[in-house]
């Protein structure tokens, strides 16, 4: 399937880290920016953090210092260390993959942040 797969959410204490990982097997990865966006419950979807296909990243104010992004482009993998998490960060974290019109989905991972 095209459609990029994450995992690595989970419900973590305030101050804890996760690292969301997100596979898109089925795509040439290299070529394609990819990113992280998140969508808490009666919020607008926004963007975390993208890193283009030569390495560029760059990220939403509310993540900076605390979140990084990265990717393996031998595994088909992106992924998101998020430190010094905060009740705030609760969301689905949704991964992209976008390549001229090309963009893919994936359906998201949990990620509850508790006080």
């Amino acid at each position: 399937q095209v459609q990029p797969v994450e995992s690595g959410g989970g419900l973590v204490q305030a101050g804890g880290s996760l690292r969301l990982s997100c596979v898109a097997s089925a795509i040439t990865f290299s070529i394609y920016d990819m990113a992280w966006h998140r969508q808490a419950p009666g919020k607008q979807r926004e963007l975390v953090a993208q890193i283009t296909s030569g390495g560029t990243t760059t990220y939403a104010e509310a993540g900076k210092g605390r979140f990084t992004i990265s990717r393996d482009n031998a595994k088909k993998t992106v992924y998101l260390q998020m430190n010094s998490l905060k009740p705030e960060d609760t969301a689905v974290y949704l991964c992209t993959a976008h390549f001229m019109k090309y963009e893919y989905w994936g359906q998201g991972t949990q990620v509850t942040v508790s006080s």
